[in-house]
């Protein structure tokens, strides 16, 4: 015979100050987990989502980023030409030559990051097909004009459509805004390569080479071809590789943040237990007299576990209520939340909770429930009836 859903219930509902301390201890380790996997999460998101499986990122040999790469302009004029690289409407070649610094930027509240300001050419919107013009028009060369991502256009002073930056020697008036669907391109400036090359004062004026690869083409063979050639001592990889590789710098994050909620967890487990043990305490007599009803131990131990997994179940919901339109609320509040990159530079997150996340706390909260409710509900479940009612 087991007791009725509705007597665990009650008995939360009666003791509403230990009840309510309980679930706000349990939601705020929710809050805590879900905002930092929801930061990791949205960085892995943010890096795993740019570049195309079509492009090869062509960097010096022992580059991991164009930061450190330098690549000559005869270089550059011979790839063009390889067997293999895509060619637009009009018989071009898809193949992006860029130039990459990273000057100060300066955020609203006097903060300055370092931002990555990309050169580039005629050829970048054709292969970086998946960055489009959402405001303004793409920079005319020359004219000392820019385009910035949504991100950099919501975090630094004077990044607005229409307003006018200074980085670098000179100033640069904002003529476009990029959208690339949350990538790491929304973090970034483009300028004309060769007007930045003159104002950073650099001799060799591309850090690298983006290149579209033909429908049906043999990608490996170009890599090999590249890699091979003697004149220059380059290497190739696939554009999502390449982002994916800066993904890893996220997994060690990821295992901090589970630690770190593992710990918070432990805590709460020591909180939620002491209020298992006091409800027991409390109701001593009243577990003698459901024994001597006729009310089995197992029913007593079903009784008391379900109130301290109602009690972490409620704190999962109070702490994703609270956790989602936070995240939401920070990140709009800072224009993106700023993280440094192994390109030296910053890449502006948008803060979100994801499903994943959710699900991770929610499997941390029911945890805290089940081990802080198991010891306090084998302990009422062995009371025998006639100890339970003389101590009662």
């Amino acid at each position: 015979m087991a007791l009725p859903i509705g007597y665990p219930l009650r008995n939360l509902a009666h003791r509403r100050l230990r009840t309510g301390l309980t679930v706000v201890v349990i939601a705020l380790v929710v809050i805590a987990t879900t905002l930092f996997l929801g930061l990791v999460s949205s960085l892995r998101r943010t890096l795993v989502s740019s570049g195309s499986p079509d492009n090869l990122v062509v960097l010096r040999k022992g580059s991991d980023n164009d930061g450190s790469s330098q690549l000559p302009l005869e270089a550059y004029q011979a790839l063009r030409f390889f067997d293999g690289v895509a060619k637009d409407g009009q018989g071009e070649p898809l193949v992006s030559p860029e130039l990459v610094v990273q000057p100060f930027f300066f955020t609203a509240d006097g903060g300055r990051e370092n931002v990555l300001v990309r050169g580039v050419e005629a050829q970048a919107l054709g292969v970086h097909d998946e960055v489009r013009i959402a405001e303004g028009r793409m920079f005319e060369p020359s004219k000392g004009e820019a385009v910035v991502g949504r991100g950099v256009a919501s975090r630094y002073l004077g990044a607005e459509l229409g307003q006018e930056m200074r980085f670098g020697r000179g100033r640069w008036k904002i003529v476009g805004i990029l959208e690339s669907g949350g990538s790491s391109f929304e973090s970034e400036v483009w300028v004309d390569a060769r007007e930045l090359a003159a104002d950073a004062r650099r001799a060799i004026p591309y850090s690298g080479l983006r290149l579209k690869v033909a429908p049906g083409a043999d990608r490996d063979a170009l890599i090999r071809r590249i890699e091979d050639d003697s004149r220059w001592t380059l290497g190739a990889k696939p554009e999502t590789d390449y982002y994916a590789k800066q993904a890893e710098s996220a997994n060690l994050f990821y295992v901090l943040v589970v630690g770190l909620a593992v710990l918070a967890g432990i805590g709460a487990v020591f909180g939620a237990t002491n209020t298992m043990y006091a409800a027991v305490q409390a109701r001593t007599a009243e577990i003698g007299t459901l024994r001597a009803l006729g009310f089995p131990r197992s029913a007593v131990l079903q009784a008391f576990l379900f109130e301290s997994m109602a009690l972490a179940g409620l704190g999962l919901v109070v702490g994703v209520a609270i956790s989602v339109p936070l995240a939401f609320a920070v990140s709009q509040a800072l224009g993106g939340i700023g993280f440094g990159m192994s390109t030296f530079s910053t890449s502006v997150i948008t803060l979100r909770v994801g499903g994943f996340d959710i699900a991770i706390a929610g499997i941390l909260a029911l945890a805290i429930g089940l081990g802080g409710g198991l010891a306090p509900a084998w302990r009422a479940a062995q009371l025998r009836p006639v100890e339970a009612l003389r101590k009662g």
